[in-house]
């Protein structure tokens, strides 16, 4: 008998579950994240990206756009004092 068949063996899959779907729940899927298109200083679009694949361009004129921004520059800007400080205490 194979490793295979013994692997089925010991723990039967789901009644009517395709076998697909079991592979893709064991990957942990890769997590989405944004990032901003820039031209002259202002953002032109928000690419939605999962991994290396595009998944979608937001306007960042749009609500989800503008929601986007405003949880991006909330985190960056809460950095920026530390930093600059730092840097002021080494001068």
């Amino acid at each position: 008998m194979s490793e295979m068949e013994n692997a089925q063996g010991e723990n039967p899959p789901a009644e009517n579950a395709p076998e697909t779907e079991s592979a893709a729940e064991q990957t942990p899927a890769e997590e989405i994240t944004y990032h901003a298109v820039e031209k002259d200083g202002q953002v032109t679009a928000i690419w939605e990206m999962q991994g290396r694949k595009h998944l979608r361009t937001i306007d960042p004129r749009s609500r989800q756009g503008q929601e986007i921004l405003r949880l991006y520059t909330a985190d960056h800007h809460d950095e920026q004092p530390a930093q600059e400080s730092g840097d002021t205490a080494s001068a």
